[in-house]
């Protein structure tokens, strides 16, 4: 069996960086000539001069918690694609509401490779509970396991009866999906005496991944091991079996900055993971995901040479992502719009990642109207996708500190 992807993982780390940076003049003068929103965002750049971290760190930051506007102001996809949507695959939306490309390649998102450290290997057959519908999760696994050769339950969430006579009837080898329906699936099955012990790995991603919780996995008998992408730049980083940090994607450069700025921050200091693709449909230059990490020193002790990232250390801004669906403060300023009963609203999410409940806090001046919680709960559901509890405060009881998500969830 070999032990890795390609010879890329293993290449010294200086060659690879050579690679990287040689190739980043010509995405950016891709970018540049391609994408409408670049060509105004970088038309002063010399793109024949960025061909080092210096010099990149110089470009300006695109960040994902500003795509929606970007998409109200120049549809559909805001510019920055290189492709016209008549080019692409799939169209897909993520809360925000954001859009985001799918391009005819194989395995576009890439991520056969974190599939791979994983485990998968051709033939195996894998149980895929992430949504094929809206958003792309489903097919970023699809896709990644068919450049593996694996087969694919496309299983997704919900009908948990359904699933685990599927999973008892069928016998696959990997799960792929969020950690808290895992944990679902397998506490369903235990209580009905449903056997899917079949199940050995799982790839895991959407949620935070608390030590207890691997460690209860591995009760089990699974091996968990974590996927780091977006639907906007695919593979990030992975998970090896070493437990060792999350390994850098080989077609991907990634730079940590100042949460909320540009400017690279010291080795070894946390910072907002912003990253540079290599992909020809939907070029990201410097693209600022909201997520928070640190740089692992060293090598990876499986073998594999790239940069390794700490893993998920909070967010730059006030996002969150509860059951694997992220939530913005502008949906949350949405719902109070929609209601001037509400002086004030503010969601909080609380419990542990695997068991989040939200709460949205609603101030009022005056007792509020029969029926108004159950009309604001179900807005509530609409905008986010997500169920949640609404509770009505005092005016003048919620913090004045300009939040409107709170993520007061327990992560030891």
């Amino acid at each position: 069996m070999n032990e890795y992807f390609d010879t890329l993982e293993t290449r010294a780390p200086a060659l690879r960086e050579q690679a990287l940076l040689a190739a980043l003049p010509g995405q950016v003068a891709h970018a540049r000539t391609h994408a409408a929103y670049f060509a105004e965002a970088l038309e002063d750049i010399d793109a024949g001069k960025i061909g080092s971290r210096d010099a990149l760190a110089q470009l300006p930051v695109t960040r994902k918690s500003d795509l929606a506007a970007f998409q109200r102001r120049s549809p559909p996809l805001g510019g920055l694609n290189a492709t016209p949507v008549s080019g692409l695959a799939h169209v897909y939306q993520s809360p925000g509401p954001i859009y985001e490309p799918d391009g005819r390649g194989s395995d576009w998102w890439r991520f056969a490779r974190a599939m791979f450290a994983a485990g998968l290997r051709a033939g195996d057959l894998v149980y895929n509970t992430y949504s094929y519908h809206f958003t792309p999760a489903g097919m970023m696994i699809e896709t990644g396991a068919a450049r593996l050769g694996c087969c694919v339950f496309p299983a997704g969430v919900g009908q948990t009866e359904l699933q685990l006579e599927a999973i008892r009837h069928l016998r696959p080898v990997a799960y792929a999906g969020t950690p808290s329906f895992l944990k679902i699936l397998i506490e369903k099955s235990e209580a009905a005496g449903a056997d899917i012990s079949s199940i050995r790995r799982a790839t895991l991603s959407g949620e935070a991944l608390p030590p207890s919780l691997r460690e209860w996995f591995n009760g089990k008998g699974i091996t968990a091991r974590q996927l780091y992408g977006t639907a906007d730049l695919g593979l990030i980083a992975f998970e090896s079996d070493a437990q060792a940090g999350l390994i850098v994607d080989e077609n991907v450069l990634v730079e940590l900055v100042e949460p909320g700025g540009t400017k690279p921050v010291a080795e070894g200091e946390v910072g907002e993971v912003v990253v540079t693709n290599f992909n020809p449909d939907y070029p990201l230059i410097r693209f600022a995901t909201g997520d928070l990490s640190a740089v692992e020193a060293g090598i990876s002790p499986c073998g594999r040479t790239n940069m390794r990232l700490k893993g998920w250390l909070g967010r730059a801004d006030q996002t969150v992502k509860v059951r694997g669906m992220f939530v913005h403060p502008g949906q949350i300023g949405e719902i109070g719009r929609r209601y001037p009963e509400l002086v004030r609203v503010r969601l909080r999410v609380e419990g542990r990642v695997g068991d989040d409940r939200m709460r949205l806090l609603c101030e009022t001046t005056d007792a509020p109207p029969e029926g108004l919680a159950a009309r604001v709960q179900e807005t509530l559901r609409d905008v986010t996708r997500l169920r949640g509890e609404v509770d009505f405060v005092a005016a003048g009881s919620l913090p004045t500190d300009g939040k409107l998500v709170e993520d007061a969830r327990a992560y030891d």
